[in-house]
């Protein structure tokens, strides 16, 4: 009876069993080739944007904690100071390691949209710090962890949308990654 409906694929037997393995196949080279590779690439992408932040945020907060405790230099001018060297060496090592480069765009413009969205990203933070100190009334080491992450997610994505080729260059051979 079963097999009159066609579900007897499903059970593995009947003239259905044949379809089912074809549609199997097919739906498994499909996600296979053309959904899981993407995503596991956009993760490695993300894992490697990870680490390179990571190392940011240390050039960050250590000149930061140098330049404010050692040498006495107001925390503003440290933290402008800190922050410029964190976005020039993120921007080294992420359109290095992380992005690709897109052929069209100098490297002028791709700096310049850069820093801008590191500038958004930086008011982002501290627009979240302030609402969650000032506001909340949370510790500003629990509201800057969960800033980092709001910014960490808004700094991957718009360099993804902006700055990176991703697999049109790649497929051309052009980029640099």
């Amino acid at each position: 009876m079963l097999g009159s409906f066609g579900f007897d694929g499903v059970k593995g037997v009947g003239p259905c069993k044949k379809k089912q393995e074809s549609n199997d196949l097919a739906v498994g080279e499909k996600t296979g080739n053309a959904i899981l590779p993407p995503m596991k690439k956009l993760i490695a992408q993300f894992m490697k944007f990870g680490v390179v932040g990571a190392i940011a945020f240390v050039i960050d907060y250590g000149l930061l904690a140098l330049l404010t405790e050692v040498f006495g230099v107001n925390y503003l001018v440290s933290a402008t100071i800190s922050f410029t060297a964190s976005v020039v060496f993120n921007y080294v090592a992420s359109m290095r390691y992380v992005f690709t480069h897109k052929e069209n765009m100098s490297r002028r413009r791709e700096f310049i949209i850069f820093v801008v969205l590191s500038v958004i990203g930086l008011l982002i933070n501290n627009g979240l710090m302030w609402a969650g100190v000032e506001l909340l009334h949370v510790h500003y080491l629990i509201v800057k962890i969960f800033a980092t992450a709001v910014v960490m997610v808004w700094n991957f994505v718009t360099r993804k949308i902006f700055l990176d080729a991703g697999d049109a260059d790649a497929e051309t051979g052009h980029g640099a990654a």
